[in-house]
């Protein structure tokens, strides 16, 4: 027993330091979002501060300037956001919800960097004041929202309420045409004018324009167009005005002239019926003026495309964008005082990408996107991450990529450019590498918070694919030249051949060596190369089925190789293809780049290929012997299909048969199973009895991705006693089974001459069958066998090869630790026995201390199929932290997962954004970003009105007295007696002109018998005040309805109890309302139905009526209710507050 208490008393001891330790060296937080932002719907820009923002339809605000400058704030609600609105040079943003609403943020300090924080918000109600169009004036001072039913309100920008004046639809309407009067629409565009802000061109829907002087709430001029309204501009010079229209015409019109347009209206790409133009702009320069709208191509012939139409004087082109253009605006760097528009880029942002146009450069080039890039301009099939990529290899990605993007893009900076970084130069550089369905891969920066695009790889080039045919047919067809458009943005959403797709990259950062394997079984070798070349692809087909004779593939075909010259530039050029057969997705890939050896794995099996030598050294082959029809599709065997619901059938009786109630026999609790395996079966000497666990059946070995190949490791390690440690191939499958491969290399000297060998060295087959997902070897000090190459430069420890080494086996339901090379179990951990989820991606990570760099400890950190984040001790595997991350529903962010070396995390957010977190306390990635404020850039905010204030016991009166301070006429009190103030109707003010005299000095008497009388009676009130139940409520307070019950006001009430005072009879009635002047002893004895009626008022001198005498009776009053309307009033009127006071008599 004491050894038992001392063990008990040692970990607790140890959990504690074990707990302090886990907060050095754990955390979990969502540090940044990566990518373009998901569904958007709205943009705006500050011109002063450089600042743009983005709104989507999930209510979700970004705030981005230069590179690393990021904010971001949500709704409280998940609403469209409509319209945004920057209040220039403040760092402030108005929102419009699609729920009416309006909110007002501000980017604020807190914790030593700029946040984004909602301050006001104010909501419109009512059908017909559903806001249709919002206009901000140069002045700042209001925002005009247009209804739909026609009015225009106000809204005051500094208290974020209406303003009373308001443009009725009625008065605006007084002097136009009687057409328009009977229904105009509603407000469907506000315009100010360019120099008198007091001028605003106010257009409706039916195409009735007003040009409404807001100063002397007049309409000036009124402009009827022939086409229903969409939009309005001005020039600058405010002499003229654009209005465009629903049938795609846009017309121009005088000011002074309301008559008849100044121009015939104009149809760009008529005269065939086309689309409205949604937007149009009218921008002044020194030489033609630019004009742009979105919208309005022809309806047969294009009404499907998604255009920016750009015109000035005889250059004429129209963006062509991929995705739906939800708004556009051009920057320019004049104020409102220059006499041009001279805008130097047009900014059109897309529901797939955000698009700059450099207006200034000859052909209008599109800029370089520092951020903001679309992920998804291919959909993502796979990703990669390398941390700590070495200078050489990166300066040769950066300056392919340079070369790469320097055709298509301007030289000039990024015009987005507000706010400045705090956060330090990353030590590392670290590549994100995504795969697409496509077959292209983009090397992405991911160092800093600011995801860019370093270099695009495409492999298309290297395959002969059935759309080139068509592609060579277009392009002698040509296409006219009429509407000139241009291809622009990156998103591309349809596929030449879904056969491209990427599913597994791995590269080598120090040999340079890219491998990228395919839906079609291709798997390509490429290396790094500085200058451009031409490339004859040489090809190895690989036949992982050979030995079965019977196995028939019914799923598509190979992609055919070039068989002429493909002439590529600088970057990572191919320089071998292996082809599988047959050509099923790859879904496994593991490489040594130091042995120059690739492991393939699919659905049906794995093979090691010899790059150096260019040979196959071992295919084998997974598939079931028994059964041949695994083809990679799904099966249609009716043999199969009845057999699967006969065994289906026959374990839903056993359940139900299990669900009947037990006998008597059974009278103790019953442990459930977890079918024994080779994982679970217990040590000798282990305890029978076991916690409840969950019933894990074993899976079924025919299913038909059995034979798949998960995951595929190399390893120096043992697998035989004796021998000395040598490589090995671990290959893991679908069906639980486990293939270790002895790979024997021969010297340095003959390694070009001489082949390499693999045998068949060991063979587990896991008894549950559930899918390995992750295999690693760990040396003796329980560290995962580093990459050779890195010990080689000296970026890792060599691993320790003295003391016992170890594999991690990872399934989708447990872990196990085995020792090597005999694979004796040493620990394991059944995590759907026990958590009831699965496992869907792994990874092998190190965590360092905050605090303590030296201290490393190595995990199994891991993401479950409910979307959890969860990190095990190795090889203890010892939960260590677990955190919720994601929606069980969201199956591409769980799929998507992928874990860094240092403890970060990526995994996609929506197929646009790709979230970035981490688990360790040390490394974080996060925008750290400050927006310095000009000094008075935001006006000051309106006084607010002061709060009555609360009376108190220490208020009340003239405030809180020092002892000095208080009259000496101050009587003895009693302990406090609660004063409760009760919601009463407002009593009728009495003028008072009576002043309160000062009170005299008195010495305090004696305490008389009668007193302990007196204490009787107050704690019999006190008794029954705390039995009331007494509720809070924020209704507002009568000062007149709060007094004191003091000790003189007992002894009073007890003389009065005797005889009435003679002096009393001659004093004038305060308060004459009826029903207020009960006996005192009737009133006391029904405290607690007067306290939760009316007002408590016990103050022997202060009334509603004024001042009476100290020694005047205290009364329990009932202000302004009658008998009969007092239960009523208890029921429906909330109880106020309940105060603890003591007594002042001076009042």
């Amino acid at each position: 027993m004491l050894k038992f208490a001392k063990t008990r008393f040692k970990r607790g001891a140890t959990d504690a330091e074990r707990e302090k330790l886990k907060q050095e060296l754990f955390t979990f937080k969502k540090t940044v979002e990566h990518g373009f932002p998901h569904r958007p719907s709205a943009v705006a820009f500050d011109p002063e501060m450089k600042l743009l923002a983005i709104g989507t339809r999930s209510g979700l605000i970004k705030i981005y300037g230069q590179p690393g400058v990021e904010f971001s704030a949500r709704h409280s609600v998940e609403s469209q956001i409509i319209r945004l609105f920057f209040l220039p040079n403040e760092g402030r943003l108005i929102s419009l919800l699609d729920d009416n609403s309006l909110h007002l943020w501000e980017v604020n300090i807190k914790d030593g960097k700029s946040v984004l924080e909602e301050v006001k918000d104010f909501s419109l109600e009512g059908r017909l004041k559903k806001i249709s169009v919002c206009c901000l004036p140069s002045t700042q001072e209001h925002l005009f929202l247009g209804t739909e039913g026609g009015n225009i309100y106000l809204l005051d920008v500094k208290t974020f309420q209406l303003l009373d004046h308001i443009i009725y639809q009625d008065v605006v309407m007084q002097n136009v045409p009687d057409d328009y009067k009977a229904n105009p629409g509603a407000v469907e565009a506000i315009a100010e004018h360019p120099t008198d802000s007091n001028k605003l061109l106010i257009g409706y829907n039916r195409g009735l324009i007003v040009l409404w002087d807001n100063k002397s709430c007049n309409a000036e001029q009124t402009y009827v167009a022939p086409q229903q309204l969409e939009s309005l501009a001005w020039h600058r010079s405010g002499d003229q005005f654009m209005s465009a229209h629903a049938d795609g015409s846009y017309c121009i019109w005088n000011s002074a002239d309301a008559s008849k347009p100044a121009q015939n209206a104009t149809i760009p790409y008529g005269p065939f019926p086309c689309k409205a133009i949604n937007k149009i702009q009218w921008l002044t320069t020194k030489s033609e003026p630019f004009i742009a709208f979105s919208g309005g191509m022809p309806r047969a012939s294009y009404g499907d495309r998604h255009c920016v139409t750009v015109m000035q004087g005889k250059t004429h082109v129209v963006f062509d964008f991929t995705s739906r253009v939800v708004d556009f605006f051009t920057i320019g760097d004049t104020d409102r005082e220059c006499e041009w528009d001279d805008p130097h880029t047009l900014v059109v942002l897309a529901e797939e990408e955000l698009v700059l146009m450099d207006l200034q450069s000859e052909g209008w080039p599109t800029f370089r996107m520092p951020y903001l890039s679309s992920l998804h301009s291919s959909a993502i099939t796979c990703s990669s991450v390398q941390t700590n990529v070495p200078d050489q290899l990166w300066d040769k990605i950066v300056a392919a990529g340079d070369t790469q993007m320097a055709a298509n893009h301007t030289s000039r900076e990024w015009p987005i450019e507000g706010g400045s970084v705090l956060s330090e130069t990353p030590a590392s550089k670290d590549l994100l590498l995504t795969g697409h369905e496509d077959g292209s891969v983009r090397f992405w920066d991911v160092s800093t918070p600011a995801l860019r695009l370093l270099y695009k790889l495409d492999t298309k080039a290297y395959f002969s694919t059935h759309d080139d045919s068509e592609v060579v047919a277009a392009a002698d067809a040509g296409e006219e030249d009429w509407p000139p458009f241009r291809k622009v943005g990156t998103f591309d959403p349809y596929s030449d051949d879904p056969r491209l797709g990427v599913q597994k990259i791995m590269l080598c950062p120090w040999s340079g060596t890219l491998v990228l394997a395919g839906t079609a079984g291709q798997v390509v070798l490429m290396d790094m190369n500085t200058e451009e070349a031409e490339v004859d692809l040489e090809v190895t087909t690989v036949n992982i089925v050979n030995d079965r004779d019977g196995f028939v593939w019914k799923g598509h075909d190979s992609l055919t190789p070039r068989s002429t010259t493909v002439k590529v530039p600088a970057g990572f050029q191919a320089k071998h293809l292996v082809q599988c057969t047959p050509p099923a997705s790859v879904t496994a890939l593991a490489n040594h780049s130091e042995n120059q050896l690739l492991a393939i794995g699919t659905s049906h099996g794995f093979s090691i290929f010899d790059y150096l030598q260019k040979k196959v050294i071992l295919t084998k082959c997974t598939l079931n012997p028994n059964d041949l029809s695994a083809t990679g599709e799904s099966s249609m065997s009716r043999r199969k299909s009845l057999k699967k619901s006969l065994r289906e059938s026959i374990r839903r009786l056993r359940k139900r048969g299990s669900r009947s109630t037990p006998s008597k026999k059974e009278a103790k609790p019953r442990v459930e199973a977890v079918p024994t395996t080779d994982l679970d079966a217990p040590e000798k000497g282990e305890e029978a009895a076991a916690p409840v666990q969950r019933l894990v059946e074993a899976r079924q070995p025919d299913g038909d991705m059995a034979s798949m190949v998960r995951c595929l490791v190399f390893a120096e390690t043992f697998l035989r006693e004796g021998a000395s440690a040598g490589l090995s191939l671990w290959a893991g499958t679908n069906s639980g089974g486990i293939f270790v491969y002895s790979v024997t290399m021969p010297e340095a000297d003959k390694r070009e001459e001489e082949d390499v060998v693999a045998e068949l060295g060991k063979e587990v087959q896991l008894k549950h069958r559930a899918p390995v997902v992750a295999l690693s070897v760990m040396d003796g000090s329980n560290v995962p066998l580093p990459d050779p190459m890195d010990v080689k430069h000296e970026r890792a420890d060599a691993p320790n090869m003295n003391g016992t080494h170890t594999v991690v086996v990872a399934s989708e339901e447990q872990f196990k630790v085995f020792t090597l090379p005999r694979l004796k179990e040493k620990t394991k951990y059944k995590l759907t026995a026990k958590e009831g989820v699965r496992v869907r991606k792994v990874g092998f990570t190190q965590y360092r201390s905050r605090s303590d760099e030296k201290h490393v400890e190595q995990h199994l950190s891991l993401v479950t199929n409910v979307g959890d984040f969860l990190v095990f001790s190795v090889p203890q595997l010892r939960r260590q932290v677990q955190h919720s991350c994601m929606r069980k529903e969201d199956i591409n962010g769980i799929t998507s997962t992928i874990f860094t070396r240092d403890g970060e995390a990526f995994f996609l957010l929506s197929p646009s954004e790709l979230q970035r977190c981490t688990l360790s306390a040390r490394v974080a990635v996060e925008p750290l970003c400050m927006l310095e404020l000009p000094e008075g850039a935001r006006p000051a905010p309106p006084p607010e009105p002061e709060p009555e204030p609360e009376v108190t016991a220490e208020a009340e009166g003239e405030g809180e007295k020092t002892e000095e301070e208080k009259p000496a006429s101050v009587p003895e009190t009693l302990p406090s007696v609660p004063a409760i103030v009760v919601e009463t109707s407002p009593p009728n003010p009495v003028e008072d002109e009576t002043e309160e005299a000062p009170a005299e000095e008195a010495v305090a008497p004696e305490k008389p018998e009668s007193e302990h009388e007196a204490e009787g009676v107050l704690a019999d009130i006190q008794k029954t005040l705390e039995n009331t139940s007494i509720l809070d409520s924020t209704a507002d307070e009568s000062k007149d309805s709060v007094g004191d019950i003091t000790l003189d006001d007992i002894k009073d009430y007890i003389a009065s109890k005797e005889g009435p005072d003679e002096d009393s009879a001659d004093k004038p009635a305060v308060d004459e309302a009826p029903k207020e002047e009960a006996g005192a002893e009737e009133q006391v004895n029904s405290t607690q139905d007067a306290v939760t009626e009316n007002a408590v008022t016990t103050d022997s001198e202060q009334t509603e009526g004024g001042i009476v005498a100290n020694d005047e009776v205290p009364t329990i009053k009932t202000t302004g209710l009658k008998e009969d309307d007092q239960e009523d009033q208890q029921a429906s009127e909330p109880l106020q507050e309940l105060r603890i006071t003591e007594g002042d008599d001076d009042k």
